[in-house]
């Protein structure tokens, strides 16, 4: 049929007004309500809408109703991959600074507590010859403190004296020489 006529049986049945039914009213605009702009702005990603004295023709289109040339989109999607390579390396390279620093703070502190022992490749210590004198690295006859064998005072040669002890009532007397003395009152 045509469509300019309507349907024989959709023209029998009556059209009735519900009341349960209202019909949408315009709104009202605020008064700050500006329009959007008729272009896009242009691209945030630095790549050039159009490259060429050429327009090129745009005609993909996103469903938000931006339309672009594919050559754009791929010089976009180039340009995004580039740039997040560009960021992963400065990453990568911050972290192997890190890792680098991390190492050598740990090294100083291994050489700060056993020097000459990771400087070089040498891992094996000797120690060293004992001269005539009988300890090693002097000449002279003075012997190091620290060398001396101090298991019996004999063998060091170090002769032992005893502390004296005070005794009795010389112990406050004592201390009141070496703090100074107090007084006490018994008044009361």
């Amino acid at each position: 049929m045509h469509e300019s006529l309507p349907h024989p049986l959709l023209a029998q049945v009556p059209l009735t007004v519900s009341p349960f039914v209202s019909l949408p009213s315009a709104t009202t605009l605020p008064y700050t309500y500006k329009s959007l702009p008729s272009t896009l702005p242009p691209s945030s990603t630095g790549v050039p809408a159009s490259s060429s004295g050429e327009e090129k023709s745009q005609y993909v289109v996103s469903q938000s109703g931006h339309a672009a040339h594919p050559n754009d989109i791929i010089a976009s999607c180039n340009a995004l991959k580039a740039y997040i390579k560009k960021v992963q390396d400065d990453a990568d390279r911050e972290i192997e600074a890190w890792d680098e620093a991390i190492a050598a703070r740990e090294l100083a502190e291994k050489r700060r507590v056993a020097p000459g022992w990771l400087d070089s490749e040498a891992r094996i210590l000797e120690p060293e010859k004992r001269t005539a004198s009988g300890t090693p690295g002097t000449s002279s006859g003075q012997a190091n403190l620290m060398d001396v064998d101090v298991s019996s005072p004999e063998q060091s040669g170090l002769r032992s004296t005893p502390i004296p002890v005070p005794t009795g009532a010389g112990q406050g007397d004592e201390l009141d020489r070496a703090f100074g003395g107090m007084a006490l009152d018994n008044k009361q």
